[in-house]
C-alpha cells in the first residue's frame, strides 16, 4: 500500500506512550470548517490517496466544499469496514463464492476473493415468532430457527472458515444494529499496515458500509456509515472503494429538553416527518448546536437509525463527552477510550458548538414541543399525534375496507360520512370492556346507514376463549427491532407501563398477540435486574428471540381461528409495534394496518385491544370499584424510569454478554462445517444455490447496446418501496415461490420465509414484484376497475396480452428474446436497501427503469446489476406523458457509454399500438464515472472479479 501524501499529513499521534501513525487534517486549508461528517470523509481521502483514482484533487475539492452547490463532484470513499445481516448477507457470501470459482475458470487465484476489510455479520433476521405467550417461547423459537435454517447456517460457518477477516455473530445474540452500536464499532479504527516493507500503527475514524439500510445507527456513536446493497458491500469487502458525489449536508439544531409525556420515539418520528417533508435524499444530516449535549447516545442511535425513514444517507452526531461515557458504559477498553478522545480532539472532531459550522440547509426542532406520537398505517414518515389518532385511523380505514356499499350505489366513503358526520361521531368501545352501549364498528354503522347490518365477527378459540373481532383490531403487539429496543429509556418505560397496568387490573387484549424481541442479551439482563419481568410476562410481553422479528416480517402466523376469520371476513386488522418499518405487506400477510409506536404505546394498544380509540376519552378498564382507568393514570413517570435506569444498567452486563459473542450456543457449536476454499454446492438444496450472474462471462465485457422492442412488465405509481419489489416474509403455496418448493419437495409447513431464502436465486427471481399489496397500473382496470392487488401483470408476449403472474409472464418474455422495463412513479425503491430488489429485476430480463424519483440505495443497485435508471423530465410523469404502459419502448444512446462518455440524457420513444409516438429525454441517473464502469461491465461484481482475475 503506498500513499501519495501530497498535503504531508502524514504524522504521529502519541497516546499514553503508543504511537499511532493518522493524517492530520489541519495540514490541508479548509478543513476545520467542514462539518464533522465531511472532516471524516476528508481524512478517508488523504489516507486513501494513490494518485490515480484518488488525487490531490479530490483532496481540494472537499476541503473547499461549497455548501451551496448542488453535488457535482465524484469522490471515492473507502469504508473501514463491513458489516452485514444473514437476509442480505447469506447472498454476499454466496456471490463470494460464487466468485471464486469464476476466478478460476477465468485463469486468476481464487483466494484472492476475500475481504480486504473487516468484515462481520450478526444473525439477527431468521428468527420468527412461532410461539408466544409463554415462558419458553424463545427458546422453542429458536429450535425452530435452526430447523429451518440448518443449511444456511452450516455454509455460513463454512465462510466463517474459508474468508479470512470474516466473521460471524451466530443466531440469538442480537440485532446487527444493536450489536454494532454495543460491541462492534470502534468510533477510532487501528490496523497495522506495512508501506515499503515497514509496519504501522495507523489510527483513524470508523467508518463502515452494511447490508441493512438502517446501518446509519452507528451514526448516533460518531460512525460515519450507511446501508448499501449486498453487491456494493462485497465489492467494499474486496477493496473496492465506493463512488459518491460530495454531499449537501444538513445542519439540525435541537435545542431543549423532551417533555414527561413524550419518548425518544416520539422525537424520532417527529424529526421523520420533518426531514421527509424537507427532502433530504441523498444529502447528509448533521446534528449540531448546544442542544447536542443533552441528548442522550441511546436517543442520538434512535435517530440515525431512522435515517433512510427520512431518506437522507446518513444522520450524524459528533464525538463528545457524551460518546466517551457510552463506550465506557459498554465496555470499551480504557486504551480505546483514551485513542478516540486524543484522536477526536486532534482532528478537530470532537464536537465544540462555539466552533461556527456551515451547512447546506438548516432545520430546528425545539424538543419541549414534541408529543406523543405513532406512525402509519403504510409509511413511517406519516406521523399521527396521539391525541388525533382515533380520527385518523377512521379516516383510513376507507381506504382498506371492503366496498360492500357500492353494491347499494353509495361508496364506503360517502357511507362511513353519513353514518359518522364530524360533530355527532359516536365513541367506539371495545368488546370486552364494561361498557356495553355500542361495539359496532365503522364498517359495521356504515352498513347499517344503508339497511344492512353486520356485527362484529364472534371468534371461539380452541382453547376456552371467546371474544369479537372487527376492523381496526389490534392484532399484533411487539416491541422489535432495532430502533427502539438498544434504548433503555423507552424499554423501560413499556416495563413501568406494564407494572402500573398490572396493579391496575388491566390485562391484554386476548386476540392480541404479544412480542418482546430485545435487540441484545443486554436489555434482558436489565430487566431481570429490575424487577419487570413478571409484569411484562403478565401482559403476555414475553421473550420470543434475540432478532428483529416482527419489523422486518417474522412476526409469524396469527393464532389459527383468528387468521380464518380476518380472511373469511375480510377484516382490516391492525399490527402495532416498535419498529422502523411499516410498509404494506410487509409485518404479517393478513394485517392491513401497520403502525409504528413507542414500545409503551404498544403496550398501552395491546391494552386497548383496538386502533379506534382515544387513549384521552376512551378508558382501558375499570378498577375493582368500577372507576374508569386511563392512559394517563398508567402513564411511567419519566424521574422514576430514570431511577430504574440507573439501579438497573451497569458495565458488567455488556462485558459479560459480549465476552464470548462469536461464539454461539450449543446448537452452533453442534453444526457440522464444510471445509474447503471452494462451496461445495448441494444439487438439491432449496436454500443455498449458485447464482447464474457469472455464467458464460468473459474476460472483457461485451459493448452495451441500445434498448429496442422493450415491453412494460410493470406499471407503478409512487412509493413504490424496496418491500413492493424484494420478496419478504412468508408466502403460500400457489405462488411461484411456493409451487418451486413444493416441485422440489419442501412441504408447506417448511417454506419459511423469502429472507431465510435469499442464498436461492431461483426462489428469490419467483418473489420479486409479488408483494401481495403491489398494484401494477397495467390491470387497472380489471376487477371492475377496482385493480389487482399482487404479482401479476399483463403478458405481451401472448395473444390478447392475459393476465399473467410476473414470473411467469418473465419466463415467456425472456423466451421471445424481449427486453423488458419499468414504469414508475416518486421515490422508488425507498426502503430497505434490499440487493435482491435489483437482482431480481434484473433476472427477470428488465433492462431499464424509467421513475420520476429514487431512493438512492436503489438507484445504485439498479446500476450494481446492470439495469439503467433513467428519471422523466422535471416535471413530467408516465401519466403527463400519455403512457398507458402498453407501447413498445426503445432507449437510444446507451451505446455512447462505450466511447467512455457518460450522456446527461437518453432519448426514449414508446410507440402504441395505433402506431402513435411518445418520445421524450430521459434523464440517465448513472452519476458517477465509477457507475458508469460498472454498467459497461454488466454490474458490480463482474466489474470486480475482472479486476481480480487479471491482478498479478
Amino acid at each position: 500500500m503506498t500513499n501519495v501524501d501530497s498535503f504531508g499529513s502524514k504524522g504521529v499521534l502519541d497516546v499514553a506512550g503508543t504511537e499511532y501513525e493518522i493524517f492530520r487534517l489541519n495540514s490541508v486549508e479548509g478543513a476545520q470548517r467542514l462539518p464533522f461528517s465531511l472532516k471524516v470523509l476528508l481524512e478517508n481521502l488523504l489516507r486513501s490517496e494513490d494518485g490515480a483514482n484518488i488525487t490531490a484533487d479530490h483532496v481540494r475539492a472537499l476541503a473547499g466544499w461549497d455548501p451551496e452547490a448542488e453535488p457535482d463532484t465524484e469522490i471515492q470513499f473507502t469504508p473501514a469496514r463491513v458489516i452485514m445481516q444473514d437476509f442480505t448477507g447469506v447472498p454476499c457470501i454466496v456471490d463470494l463464492a460464487t466468485m471464486r470459482e469464476a476466478v478460476k475458470e477465468l485463469g486468476g487465484d481464487p483466494t484472492r476473493v476475500n475481504p480486504l476489510a473487516p468484515a462481520e455479520m450478526v444473525i439477527d433476521h431468521s428468527v420468527q415468532i412461532d410461539v408466544f405467550g409463554t415462558a419458553d417461547a424463545v427458546e422453542r423459537n429458536m429450535d425452530i430457527e435452526y430447523q429451518r435454517n440448518g443449511e444456511r447456517y452450516q455454509f455460513l460457518r463454512w465462510g466463517q472458515t474459508a474468508f479470512d477477516d470474516f466473521k460471524v455473530v451466530p443466531p440469538g445474540m442480537g440485532i446487527v444494529h444493536q450489536v454494532n452500536i454495543e460491541y462492534l464499532a470502534r468510533t477510532v479504527m487501528t490496523r497495522t499496515v506495512e508501506v515499503d516493507g515497514v509496519k504501522t500503527l495507523r489510527a483513524y475514524p470508523d467508518t463502515c458500509v452494511g447490508t441493512d439500510s438502517h446501518t446509519t445507527m452507528v451514526n448516533g456513536l460518531g460512525v460515519l456509515g450507511w446501508g448499501v446493497g449486498g453487491i456494493e458491500a462485497e465489492a467494499a469487502m474486496l477493496g473496492q472503494s465506493v463512488s459518491m458525489l460530495i454531499p449537501r449536508v444538513v445542519g439540525f439544531k435541537l435545542t431543549g429538553s423532551i417533555p414527561a409525556g413524550a419518548t425518544a420515539t416520539d422525537v424520532v418520528l417527529t424529526i421523520t416527518e420533518m426531514l421527509r417533508d424537507h427532502g433530504v435524499v441523498g444529502k447528509f444530516v448533521e446534528f449540531y448546536g448546544e442542544g447536542v449535549a443533552a441528548v442522550p447516545l441511546a436517543n442520538r442511535a434512535t435517530i440515525g437509525n431512522m435515517s433512510p425513514e427520512f431518506g437522507s444517507t446518513a444522520a450524524m452526531f459528533p464525538i463528545d463527552q457524551v460518546t466517551m461515557d457510552y463506550l465506557r458504559l459498554t465496555g470499551r477498553s480504557e486504551d480505546q477510550l483514551a485513542l478516540v478522545e486524543a484522536y477526536a480532539k486532534e482532528q478537530g472532531m470532537w464536537h465544540d458548538p462555539s466552533i461556527d459550522i456551515t451547512f447546506s440547509e438548516y432545520l430546528e426542532l425545539d424538543l419541549s414541543t414534541v408529543v406523543s406520537s405513532i406512525a402509519g398505517p403504510k409509511r413511517p414518515q406519516d406521523r399521527i399525534e396521539l391525541t388525533n389518532a382515533k380520527a385518523q385511523f377512521r379516516e383510513d380505514l376507507k381506504n382498506y375496507v371492503s366496498a360492500d356499499a357500492e353494491a347499494a350505489g353509495n361508496t364506503v366513503d360517502e357511507a362511513l360520512e353519513e353514518s359518522f358526520p364530524a360533530s355527532d361521531a359516536p365513541s367506539f368501545t371495545h368488546p370486552g370492556t364494561r361498557v356495553e352501549d355500542n361495539t359496532r364498528t365503522l364498517v359495521s354503522a356504515a352498513e347499517n346507514a344503508e339497511g344492512r347490518h353486520s356485527d362484529p365477527i364472534h371468534v371461539k378459540m380452541s382453547d376456552g376463549r371467546e371474544f369479537e373481532l372487527d376492523h381496526g383490531a389490534v392484532s399484533i403487539a411487539s416491541i422489535t427491532s432495532c430502533t427502539n429496543t438498544s434504548n433503555p429509556s423507552v424499554m423501560l418505560a413499556a416495563a413501568v407501563l406494564a407494572r402500573n397496568a398490572v396493579n391496575k387490573g388491566l390485562a391484554s387484549k386476548p386476540w392480541v398477540k404479544t412480542s418482546v424481541a430485545p435487540g441484545s442479551k443486554v436489555v434482558t439482563d436489565y430487566y431481570e435486574k429490575s424487577g419487570l419481568i413478571p409484569y411484562l410476562e403478565k401482559l403476555g410481553f414475553y421473550t420470543v428471540g434475540y432478532g428483529c422479528a416482527t419489523c422486518i416480517g417474522n412476526s409469524g402466523p396469527l393464532e389459527t381461528e383468528v387468521s380464518q376469520a380476518i380472511a373469511d371476513n375480510d377484516l382490516s386488522v391492525t399490527a402495532v409495534l416498535s419498529g422502523n418499518r411499516n410498509f404494506e405487506g410487509r409485518i404479517n400477510p393478513d394485517v392491513k394496518m401497520n403502525y409504528l409506536a413507542s414500545p409503551p404505546l404498544v403496550i398501552a394498544y395491546a391494552l386497548a385491544g383496538t386502533m379506534d380509540f382515544d387513549f384521552a376519552a376512551d378508558p382501558l378498564g375499570q378498577d375493582e370499584a368500577g372507576n374508569d382507568i386511563f392512559l394517563a393514570d398508567i402513564w411511567p413517570n419519566p424521574t422514576e424510569v430514570q431511577e430504574v435506569m440507573d439501579a438497573s444498567i451497569d458495565k458488567e452486563m455488556f462485558t459479560s454478554s459480549y465476552a464470548t459473542i462469536f461464539e454461539g450456543d450449543e446448537r452452533w457449536k453442534s453444526l457440522s462445517t464444510p471445509e474447503g476454499d471452494t462451496f461445495a454446492w448441494d444439487p438439491e438444496s432449496t436454500y443455498v444455490r449458485k447464482p447464474p450472474y457469472f455464467d458464460g462471462m468473459q474476460a472483457q465485457p461485451e459493448p452495451v447496446a441500445d434498448i429496442t422492442g422493450a415491453r412494460v412488465l410493470l406499471k407503478l405509481g409512487d412509493s413504490v418501496t424496496t418491500d413492493h419489489i424484494s420478496p419478504a416474509g412468508s408466502f403460500k403455496s400457489d405462488t411461484p415461490a411456493g409451487q418451486y418448493l413444493l416441485a422440489n419437495g419442501v412441504e408447506r409447513k417448511d417454506f419459511n420465509s423469502y429472507g431465510s431464502r435469499r442464498g436461492n436465486h431461483e426462489v428469490m427471481i419467483r418473489g420479486t414484484f409479488a408483494n401481495i399489496r403491489i398494484r401494477n397500473e397495467l390491470l387497472a382496470a380489471e376487477n371492475n376497475g377496482a385493480g389487482v392487488e399482487g404479482g401479476f401483470t399483463r403478458d405481451f408476449s401472448q395473444a390478447d396480452a392475459p393476465q399473467a403472474r410476473v414470473y411467469d409472464a418473465s419466463v415467456n418474455y425472456q423466451a421471445a428474446g424481449i427486453p423488458l422495463v419499468v414504469l414508475a412513479g416518486k421515490e422508488y425503491g425507498s426502503g430497505s436497501s434490499r440487493d435482491w430488489a435489483a437482482k431480481g429485476t434484473a433476472l427477470l430480463g428488465v433492462q431499464a427503469v424509467v421513475a420520476e424519483s429514487y431512493e438512492r440505495i436503489h438507484r445504485s443497485n439498479l446500476i450494481g446489476m446492470g439495469v439503467l435508471p433513467l428519471q422523466y423530465p422535471a416535471g413530467q410523469s408516465a401519466q403527463s406523458l400519455g403512457l398507458t404502459g402498453t407501447e413498445v419502448f426503445s432507449v437510444e444512446g446507451v451505446t455512447a457509454l462505450n466511447e467512455g462518455s457518460t450522456p446527461k440524457t437518453l432519448k426514449v420513444t414508446a410507440k402504441a399500438q395505433d402506431g402513435k409516438e411518445i418520445s421524450f429525454d430521459a434523464v440517465l441517473r448513472i452519476d458517477t464515472p465509477g457507475e458508469a464502469d460498472y454498467y459497461r461491465n454488466g454490474g458490480i461484481l463482474q466489474y470486480v472479479l475482472r479486476q481480480i482475475s487479471t491482478a498479478a
